[in-house]
Formats: structure tokens, C-alpha cells, sequence
């Protein structure tokens, strides 16, 4: 990458936000927007876009790089600019605006063609909540608290795509947006040290997302990449009709956990006449091109309660887990069919707009 853009910082999960009382040096609350973290520079002749993963995501979203190209001369007339934030996508018409993680994923495409048709149809916008380097002057060795000043100040006149996330100090307001802003496709809350330096790659800030549980039927399992027992317990949901539906998978299991979820779940697996597993081809998207999707279906007669954060997909319809969940305990008192999306907790409603500043 031509420009030299340090890590992100990164954020260590906690189960509630915390008490500021009880960090001397003070905490600056935001809300957790759900997209693609990204730290973009302007070095005084063009625009980078670098992922969290040292990914460039400068080709996927043209219209970002040509609206800084001309933001970030007028803001910051003396290069470089480097700027930490995330990419986010909304849709929906103004008034019942929410973010979008499916429409933002389709961004990751590799024909150009395609790229510049969803720039155009479904643009994107940077929400910027650090302020790393401005002209010859590195700012990581400042406290949160003087780089936000800074970013607030160099954010004023910004036009849209470019927005400043909001901050506030006070717990009860950051509990409100916690509750609410779920139901504008937000993620949770952050909890930043006010007086503590930019640190790359380390997990000095803190995350609160919201934790729900909700019983799924078992409906197939992934091989684990060391080719030793599950390395994921594929799960369903049934709709009104009485329809089976994919909603997503459980992992993170330990290894002597894996070997034993093969046996447990021998009795669930179907056999051909020569005596070996039936095995099926998931679906394919564009992460999952070149990797093995197969999976052995189950028999959809175990239930298992899952823990899990966020819900994507449109409320209107059937929903999907955001992201994996976690396992918590078999439910053999369920039946599967009793399974339904009705018990699942979908956020109220909450419009984009009211939380862009």
C-alpha cells in the first residue's frame, strides 16, 4: 500500500458499559457502527482506503475516493491526512433509514463493471471517529480526549459522505443509544479511555453489543479445517408455513469438544447403502468462491439454544444471525418444530438520520 497507515486500534468485548466513575482518566462514549473499518489517508495526491486487516478497499468504493479526494484538500490543506473510521451503507428512504450489511458486502466484488454500478445505486458513507496524522504531525501519542477536539474541528464543514460520529461522557445517554440505535442496523457502543494514546493493533477500547439467546434446530455440520471432527453446527429456523430456513452456523469449539459433537450427532446423520456419510454442497457467495461449503445434513430432531448479538436481513421478513453464535446448551424438552422466528428479538425501528449528526 502506497500510503503508511498504522493498525487500528481494536476494541475487547465486555458485557456491560462501564461505569466512568471508575476510570480516573475518563471514558468518551460512541455508538458501534456496523461496516467495513477502515483507515483512510489523503497524502496529498490521492486517497487510500485500508482495512482492518490490511485489506485495500480503495478499488471497491470509488465514490468515497473521489468525494475525499475533493473533502480532504479543503479540510486539510496540508497532506498528510489520516483519518480512522467505517464504511457503512444505508438504505431506505429518509425517515426509516437503517444500515445495511448485506448491501455493503456486495461492494467485495472483482468485476470493476459491478463496482461502479452499486457506487452509483447504493453509495457509501465514512463515519470518521479518530484522528491519527495532520500535515507533519503524528497524533497517536495523544489522549483520545485532544484527537477527538482535533477531529471535531477538522470535521465542521464536512460534507456528506463525510460524517463525524457523536460522543458524549454520560453513561445514560450511551445506555439510550445502546437500546435504540439497534434498530438503525448499529452495533452497539464503544467505550474509549479519554486519556489514553492511539495504540495499533491492541485492544484498549471497549464494546458493548447487545446478547440474546434463542432455541434453533440442529440441521447439518462443517468438517473443522484440521479435518478433525465439527467445526460447525449449521441451524434453521421454522417460518409460519412450517418451512425450514438457514440462519446461520455455531463454532468456536474446543478440540476434545469437536471429537465428541461427531458422536453425539452420529445418530442425527443419514448413510448410503455403502455405508458412508450423505453429504450436500452449501451455497456459495463471494467469500466462499474458492472454499469448501460441503456439510453432512442432519435430521432436523435436536434443538439447542444459542447465544447471539444482531440480526441481519429485513424485519418484514426472515432474518438470519449476523454473526456466529455461540453455543449454549441442548434443549431436549423442545421440539424442533417449535422452533419459529416469532421468538427472536427484533430491534424497534430507528431512523438512520437521527443518529448521522
Amino acid at each position: 500500500m502506497p500510503h503508511d497507515i498504522p493498525a487500528p486500534m481494536l476494541a475487547k468485548a465486555v458485557a456491560a458499559i462501564p461505569d466512568p466513575a471508575k476510570h480516573p482518566g475518563g471514558i468518551l462514549f460512541e455508538p458501534k457502527w456496523d461496516g467495513f473499518r477502515v483507515i483512510a489517508s489523503w497524502d496529498g495526491e490521492s486517497v487510500e482506503l485500508g482495512s482492518r486487516g490490511a485489506k485495500p478497499l480503495t478499488r471497491y468504493f470509488p465514490e468515497l475516493v473521489e468525494a475525499l479526494g475533493e473533502t480532504l484538500p479543503r479540510l486539510c490543506p496540508t497532506p498528510p491526512c489520516v483519518i480512522d473510521g467505517e464504511i457503512v451503507i444505508a438504505v431506505g428512504e429518509p425517515g426509516s433509514q437503517r444500515l445495511s450489511w448485506d448491501t455493503l458486502s456486495q461492494r467485495i466484488h472483482p468485476a470493476a463493471s459491478r463496482v461502479a454500478k452499486l457506487s452509483a445505486e447504493t453509495p457509501a458513507m465514512l463515519i470518521a471517529f479518530d484522528l491519527l496524522t495532520v500535515g507533519d504531525e503524528s497524533l497517536l501519542d495523544l489522549p483520545f480526549r485532544e484527537r477527538r477536539a482535533r477531529l471535531e474541528a477538522l470535521l465542521e464543514d464536512a460534507p456528506h459522505p463525510l460524517h463525524l460520529t457523536r460522543a458524549t461522557d454520560d453513561r445514560e445517554l450511551a445506555e439510550q443509544w445502546l437500546a435504540e440505535f439497534e434498530g438503525a442496523g448499529l452495533d452497539g457502543v464503544v467505550a474509549k479511555p479519554a486519556d489514553q494514546p492511539y495504540a495499533p493493533g491492541k485492544r484498549t477500547m471497549l464494546k458493548i453489543k447487545h446478547a440474546r439467546t434463542a432455541d434453533v434446530v440442529a440441521v447439518g455440520y462443517r468438517i473443522h479445517k484440521s479435518g478433525n471432527g465439527v467445526g460447525s453446527i449449521l441451524v434453521g429456523l421454522y417460518d409460519e408455513e412450517g418451512e425450514l430456513h438457514s440462519v446461520g452456523g455455531v463454532s468456536a469449539f474446543s478440540d476434545k469438544r469437536r471429537l465428541e459433537l461427531i458422536d453425539e450427532l452420529e445418530p442425527l446423520v443419514s448413510r448410503d447403502e455403502n455405508g458412508d456419510i450423505v453429504t450436500a454442497e452449501g451455497e456459495r457467495n463471494r467469500f466462499s468462491s474458492s472454499k469448501d461449503v460441503s456439510f453432512v445434513p442432519l435430521r432436523p430432531e435436536r434443538v439447542l439454544e444459542v447465544r447471539y448479538d444482531q440480526l441481519e436481513g429485513d424485519p418484514a421478513f426472515r432474518m438470519r444471525f449476523r454473526h456466529t453464535v455461540q453455543f449454549e446448551r441442548w434443549r431436549p424438552d423442545r421440539e424442533a418444530t417449535s422452533c419459529r422466528f416469532a421468538q427472536l428479538d427484533v430491534p424497534a425501528t430507528y431512523d438512520l438520520g437521527d443518529v448521522i449528526d
